[in-house]
């Protein structure tokens, strides 16, 4: 297995050069390896350095310091069908550490290799970790953590000198130096990156350990680790504490979470006459965040956002609540359920009756906090968009609601992103710190819309927003007379920790029993967007394959009544559909061809590739910088022909490989963008 050292680097121009220095001897006997060096937007000279000492290694120079886990899943991404073994700049490997390394790992059940640490001066490290629980935490608060990982039950650190002598494996380990194998990486995903610093490998080692991969620990390879700057940072104490805390609620909940605080705050509490360090701990562990605030980050507004979808009822992956999601992680969020772009009626709307309950049980909700800084609320609007005067009506009575609320939670001066044009009477006259317009499709397109009226509003949007971020290319150009410098391709993310392949053991039972191969659909089974036409002439000349469509539908489906291998099996909550999406032979996106779809980028897409999917479409204009990972059809007969293919010769890439493309195209990424676009 072809092998890639990953050194994440942050100002670290006075020890990355011994770094690598010591990387090129111990690969020396290792021919089929590469060095990649991932810079978070250092300052200094480490990229200058990095140039001079290792001239041939891959440099990926990110634009702004994201953490170390937005670090290392770049390095991830940057060799994807590769063993990683992943570094410090402050690390100095022995010799024969790699080599030594690469044979534990290569043992059953091992998926990451990590060595014997030591101080410069030879001391050795204590970097074995038992997994941290409230009871572990509470033994280090009352005993210290030396005493207290003398018991297993009571400490977190390994502190047994045999355990340090012999090979065996650990919960987890810190993660200044780690090898880990592609296959340990493919199953366990990428590493979380809002905690920014410490505990993001905790969570990943751990959650590895559960996917059938061990912590394998080698004392004969040996690596001197500098370290130190936790202990004298303040900041970055308080960080490493309060992730603590935060690493328990991810893994077991709100309960465990609280008896973690409270095992953590008395620990910090009953050292806080001792320094700063302590102090600073104390004072965020009681002001608690969601997330840890970047420690190069102020404070900003908050965000208001007026969503084209709902909350209660649609697909949770659209991209203003993915946007969202990410973004209250730094900010407090509101998100205004969808107010539509007309009253549903008979004759122009599909399932009148079912789509009226359903907005009125979301209004009943009216304010509701789904996770924390992250609210939703539903206003009762009047969906009469072609009427100038209750046009105006309407507007007051939502501008009403929503000043309320925004009131009540602190958002006085709000950054408001508006995805819906609708919004645009509502927002003109609001207070805000800036406007953008997420035009993620040309709504005055969407054939049960007012046409004059939405577009209308889509072009006094264009007009008045300070930003406006497109999905689309071909719409973004189209545009660009009249957005200028304005204009921002902002492209879908994916939640590529979410989207990993599930084992069939973990498929849901209902995909399981379809009989294979599977050729899969999963999303919106809107008769605006989807070429039902095309769906059932794959279903009759591919009577072998089983056709699964999961997702909500406006199409009357028993046309699929006469076909035995058509599987509809609606709608499906986002937790699991990924195990859907695992049982998927082939993935398909039958979109029609209309206007709305030429201007579209669909989020599905690069779902399917986060999962390893082969993948075939109709082709649409966002599609062209994925030729070598998608196959593409003009014509219904090219799309069952490409089928046909794919079933019998697999995808264009390796799934290693479809999942690496999509791996930088994370929504918290998206977010970050977002938020440095809107901040002066």
């Amino acid at each position: 297995m072809p092998l890639a050292v990953v050194v994440v680097t942050y100002h670290s121009a006075e020890v990355v050069e011994d770094c690598l220095k010591s990387v090129a001897v111990a690969l020396e006997s290792i021919p089929d390896s590469r060095v990649v060096v991932v810079d978070n937007a250092s300052a200094d000279d480490t990229l200058e350095i990095v140039a001079r000492v290792a001239p041939h290694a891959q440099v990926v120079a990110r634009a702004t310091n994201d953490g170390f886990a937005a670090g290392v899943n770049a390095g991830f991404a940057a060799a994807p069908d590769c063993d990683v073994l992943v570094l410090n700049p402050d690390v100095r490997l022995h010799r024969d550490a790699v080599t030594l390394l690469r044979a534990a790992l290569a043992l059953p059940g091992t998926g990451i290799a990590v060595p014997r640490l030591a101080d410069v001066d030879g001391t050795p490290q204590l970097s074995l970790r038992r997994a941290p629980t409230p009871l572990r935490a509470l033994g280090e608060a009352l005993l210290g953590g030396t005493r207290a990982g003398r018991s297993e039950a009571w400490g977190e650190l390994v502190v047994d000198p045999v355990r340090y002598e012999t090979a065996g494996t650990a919960d987890w380990a810190t993660g200044a130096a780690w090898l880990i194998s592609r296959e340990a990486r493919e199953a366990t995903g990428v590493l979380e990156e809002r905690y920014f610093l410490y505990s993001e490998e905790t969570g990943y080692m751990l959650r590895a350990g559960e996917r059938g991969y061990a912590v394998r620990y080698e004392p004969r390879a040996r690596a001197v680790h500098i370290g130190g700057e936790q202990s004298t940072s303040p900041v970055l104490w308080s960080m490493a504490t309060t992730n603590r805390v935060r690493l328990v609620r991810e893994r077991h909940g709100r309960s465990a979470a609280f008896a973690m605080w409270c095992a953590v705050l008395l620990n910090e509490v009953l050292r806080a006459p001792r320094g700063v360090k302590h102090r600073k701990a104390v004072a965020d562990l009681v002001r608690w965040r969601r997330w840890p605030v970047r420690p190069d980050a102020g404070g900003g507004p908050g965000w208001v956002c007026f969503s084209a979808q709902d909350w209660w009822y649609h697909n949770r992956a659209h991209s203003d609540f993915q946007l969202m999601r990410s973004m209250a992680a730094h900010r407090r969020v509101l998100v205004v359920n969808s107010i539509g772009m007309r009253m549903p009626t008979r004759g122009n709307s599909t399932h009148v009756a079912r789509r009226i309950l359903r907005k009125l049980r979301s209004v009943a909700k009216f304010v509701r906090r789904p996770m924390p800084d992250f609210y939703v609320m539903s206003p009762l609007p009047l969906p009469f968009y072609g009427s100038p005067t209750l046009r105006r009506v309407n507007a007051v009575l939502v501008r009403a609601q929503v000043r309320l609320v925004s009131l009540f939670l602190g958002l006085r001066t709000p950054v408001i992103m508006v995805t819906i044009p609708t919004a645009w009477d509502v927002v003109a006259p609001m207070r805000r710190h800036s406007l953008v317009f997420n035009r993620s499709d040309r709504h005055s397109d969407f054939p049960e819309a007012d046409r004059a009226s939405i577009e209308a509003l889509e072009n006094q949007l264009l007009a008045n927003a300070d930003h406006v971020v497109y999905v689309s290319h071909a719409l973004m150009d189209e545009e660009r007379p009249r957005t200028g410098e304005r204009a921002h391709f902002l492209d879908h993310g994916v939640d590529v920790d979410h989207f990993t392949a599930r084992p069939e053991p973990e498929w849901p039972a209902d995909v399981r029993s379809i009989p294979g191969p599977r050729i899969g659909f999963f999303g919106a089974l809107d008769d605006f967007v989807v070429d039902f036409d095309l769906l059932e002439r794959v279903a009759a000349e591919l009577p072998d394959a089983s056709l699964v469509l999961i997702g909500d539908a406006t199409h009357p489906m028993e046309r699929f009544d006469a076909y035995p291998n058509v599987h509809w099996l609606g709608f499906r909550p986002y937790d699991l559909i990924p195990g859907y999406g695992s049982a998927f032979d082939v993935a398909i996106m039958p979109w029609q061809d209309n206007d709305w779809i030429k201007r579209s980028n669909p989020i599905k897409l690069k779902e399917y590739l986060a999962l390893g999917l082969p993948v075939v479409s109709t082709d649409f204009a966002e599609l062209a910088a994925y030729t070598d990972r998608v196959r593409a059809a003009t014509t219904h007969s090219a799309f069952v022909d490409a089928l046909r293919h794919t079933l019998a010769t697999g995808p264009l890439l390796p799934p290693t490989a479809l999942r690496a493309s999509v791996h930088p195209h994370s929504w918290h990424a998206r977010t970050r963008t977002l938020l440095t676009l809107t901040t002066p």
